[in-house]
């Protein structure tokens, strides 16, 4: 018996498994976001700034969703939407090019 040591697979898969990727690779960025805002980090930080840049437009309309009147509170309800927006729509994507 032989066994087959590569296996060839759709080119559908890898497509779903790199749109998944993406979105959850937006997820990731707005949840970094997230933990720098509660945590106090130091928004003159290079890295601050470009995680910023590149959380807020990915958060779509979902900034100012939220008014509690807590800063904290609103960044984690609405930059955590917007992470969970990105998880359910990759998900739903890659099963329908799965």
């Amino acid at each position: 018996m032989t066994t087959r040591r590569w296996h060839v697979r759709s080119g559908r898969g890898t497509a779903a498994r790199v749109v998944f990727g993406v979105t959850a690779l937006f997820a990731l960025i707005e949840a970094i976001y997230i933990l720098l805002i509660v945590l106090g980090a130091n928004t003159a930080n290079g890295f601050f700034t470009f995680i910023r840049s590149l959380a807020e437009p990915l958060a779509l309309f979902f900034p100012g969703l939220f008014a509690t009147g807590n800063f904290h509170l609103d960044v984690i309800l609405n930059y955590g939407l917007a992470a969970v927006f990105w998880l359910v729509v990759g998900s739903i994507l890659a099963r329908i090019i799965a």
